[in-house]
This record gives C-alpha cells, structure tokens and sequence, in this order.
C-alpha cells in the first residue's frame, strides 16, 4: 500500500506542477499581447517618430552630436540674447508685455508652434503653412491657399486669446520661431508694395495723404487727396519724423521686428533668415516631425526686393537721414548680425 501511495502523491505534486507552469505561462501570453496591443511594434512609445516634441528635438537632439544647422542656430540665439543684454536699456523699454504685444504671434496646438510673423518676410507663406498644420486635414497644398485668405485674422489662433496662465504655459512648453530679413531691404519692399502699386488705395489714404501733407511743399490737391505717388525721400523723413511715433506706433509692414515680435521678452527657440528661406523653413517643419509630407513652398519671384535695388533707392537720401534711419532700425541690424550697409553714408 505504502509504495502505491507514494506513487499517488507524486503524481498529484506533477500535476500540480504542470498545471502551475501553464497558467503561469498562460498569464505572461496574455501580458505580452496587452503590450503589443498598446505598442505592436514592440518600441518604447516615448521614443517612437513623431512623439517627441519639436522643443525636444531641438535641444536633446537623439543624436550626440549637433548638426552644423543646430550650430548655427544657437549662435543666432546667442546674438539676440548678446544684443538684448548690450542694449538693455534700449531694448527693454518696456517692462512687461499685455495681450496686445503677442497678436503677431500665431499659434498651432497639435505641434506645439509658436510663430510670429513678420510682414515683407514670406509670411503670406508662413501663414499658408501654419494653416495646413492647424487645419486638421482641411488643407494640404500651401499653394492652393489664397493669399488673401491667408490674411484673414480668423484663420489661425494668435496668442492675445488666451488667458495669462495659457499664455505662459505656452511660451514655456512650444518652440517659438520668426524669421527675419535685411532691414532696409525689408523697408524697400515695404515702399515697393504699399506706395507703388496702384491696387493699393487703403494705404495711399491711410498713410500716403498724411506722410505728402507733412512732407512735400506745394503739394497739388489731387495728390493730398489720393496719397498715390509717395517718394521714397518722403517716406523715410515720415519715419524718422519724432512727431510721427509720437502719433501712433509705425504699420506693422515697417515697424521694426524687436517691436512686432519682442525677442528681447520672449526667448525665441529659431532665428529664420530671409536670405536663407528654404533651409530654415524645412529645419522648422523636420522639428516638428512633418517634413515627410510638407515643404515650404518655393517659387522664382521676379519682383522681388534685392540688395541692389535698396542700394538704389538710398542713393536720393540724404547722410543725415540715413543716420537718423539706422538708429531706427539700429537694434534690427545688431539682433540679427546684419553689418552696416556698404552704400550708407553715416554721419
């Protein structure tokens, strides 16, 4: 009896045994399909393409070393950041920023982009672009997007909307980017587009009458009264006139960009160039994980303001209104590592 309860008793401890291995190997199948069920391809979702955001990207890049891009955007932000500091009291006139301050900046939620647009600095493209990010699918193609309906204010989000906390959650946590241009030459294209086209009425009223009433002796009535025909002479003695800023702050078209977009209080994350467009747009979009499917658009723009046109149209103005003109725009040019004009003949 003793040897065939011995055999028993065994048989049930293997039975026991067996049973406990498959259900334990039972709950770890399960286990392992819960995972690949949250995560079928077996990655860390914390690192998968497109998770991290673009403030990530650009400061704890998944490869060690920097890219000579990343490079050289740091050293566009230690410009500003040396420029703001050198020039503290000039810059930071104004200590805090309202709502009102923060209405060129554009906002995308999905991607965590913070832009502020500069005018005559592709933003009619810029805006086509934040557009197709926010839109949810509603567009794809920049290109197709009106440029009038690119201006329309009610298309994309600007920071004044939200409250203060929102506000700062944002400025803290997005990647904050502008893009910038030679500042006369920004200034020319300006003159170009709003004081030498003939479509362009609302500004010959708004602005051409006032700046011939001040500046031009014996003027005619017809051109006190239309502002069509503008020189360029008379634009900028309206610009460096004191009682001019005294009056209101300048058109966004030709106010300064340390004024639109305050980098002196905001940090901005990228510094774009005009004169390097493509390649900073695209480093943009790769940062925020879209460049597979989207590219700043590029097109030949024959119209387009060049160094020596500006060289040309500063030809008329006087030494002394040049000097008064570039200490206008003096904090531009020093933020944004542009060298004084060759053609500028500064008192």
């Amino acid at each position: 009896m003793k040897p065939a309860l011995l055999e028993v008793m065994r048989m049930n401890r293997m039975c026991r045994m067996v049973l406990a291995t498959c259900l334990g190997s039972f709950i770890l199948v399960i286990f392992y399909f819960q995972i690949m069920r949250r995560n079928p391809f077996g990655v860390d979702v914390c690192c998968r393409k497109g998770s991290r955001s673009p403030l990530q990207e650009l400061y704890n890049p998944i490869q060690l070393e920097l890219s000579n891009t990343a490079v050289l955007h740091q050293m566009r932000r230690d410009q500003v950041t040396d420029t703001c500091r050198a020039n503290s009291a000039m810059s930071r006139k104004r200590r805090v920023l309202t709502p009102n301050d923060l209405k060129h900046l554009v906002v995308d939620e999905d991607h965590e982009l913070i832009y502020c647009y500069v005018p005559k600095v592709a933003c009619t493209n810029w805006k086509r672009l934040m557009m197709v990010l926010t839109g949810r699918g509603k567009y794809s193609d920049p290109m197709e997007i009106p440029a009038n309906e690119a201006h329309i204010s009610a298309n994309l989000k600007t920071l004044n909307q939200y409250s203060i906390p929102e506000i700062n959650h944002r400025l803290k946590s997005y990647m904050k980017f502008l893009f910038v241009r030679e500042p006369f030459e920004r200034l020319v294209s300006a003159y170009r587009n709003k004081f030498t086209q003939k479509y362009n009425t609302s500004f010959h009223k708004r602005y051409g009458t006032k700046i011939i009433k001040r500046q031009r002796k014996n003027a005619t009535q017809e051109a006190l009264h239309k502002g069509a025909d503008v020189k360029f002479e008379e634009f900028v003695a309206y610009l460096i006139d004191p009682h001019t800023q005294r009056e209101e702050p300048f058109n966004e078209h030709w106010q300064t960009v340390y004024s639109l977009c305050h980098p002196c209080h905001i940090h901005y994350d990228l510094v774009g160039k005009y004169e390097t467009l493509e390649e900073d747009s695209n480093y943009v979009l790769q940062l925020a994980g879209v460049s597979s499917y989207l590219k700043f658009p590029t097109y030949a723009k024959s119209t387009r303001t060049t160094d020596e046109m500006t060289t040309e149209f500063f030809q008329n103005i006087s030494s002394e209104h040049q000097t008064q003109l570039y200490e206008v725009y003096k904090l531009d040019f020093l933020m944004f590592n542009y060298s004084v004009p060759s053609y500028l003949k500064l008192e």
